[in-house]
């Protein structure tokens, strides 16, 4: 098994509020994060693809198409955006780097399969700060 990853880059807004929270519960459980005023994080994207080799190209994935893929799906619709206003697969969620993430992978999965023979989508690791990040392997069945 070979593990093939594209390491993307975003910048976001977003929120952490509870509205049937007291502004001092939101404040006391998501700190900062309840800012009224939004605040806004660089991102960084890993998402891996793992598989066995085609015995034509030797690649599991094709990372030019992999890396097309990302931007058309994951970050034209997040970059420079207020994740809790304009993403709409994020409307009604709270989006935390948790729920980002599987959102992401929801999309991905969906998607991997059509630029890959041999490969799936592995993990999404999402990085909010250089040491808060996130890793996603996908639904456990």
């Amino acid at each position: 098994m070979i593990y093939v990853s594209r390491k993307e880059h975003f910048n976001a807004a977003h929120k952490l509020y509870n509205p049937q929270w007291s502004k001092e519960k939101n404040q006391q459980v998501f700190g900062p994060c309840a800012n009224e005023n939004w605040h806004g994080h660089n991102y960084d994207l890993i998402i891996t693809v793992s598989g066995e080799t085609d015995p034509e190209t030797g690649f599991v994935v094709d990372l030019k198409k992999l890396s097309v893929l990302i931007k058309a799906k994951v970050l034209e619709p997040l970059d420079h955006q207020n994740l809790n206003v304009d993403v709409s697969f994020l409307q009604g969620k709270m989006p935390t780097t948790e729920v980002l993430a599987m959102e992401i992978w929801n999309i991905l999965d969906l998607e991997v399969p059509a630029i890959t023979k041999f490969g799936k989508l592995y993990s999404v690791k999402l990085y909010e700060t250089p040491r808060n990040f996130v890793e996603y392997f996908g639904p456990q069945l």
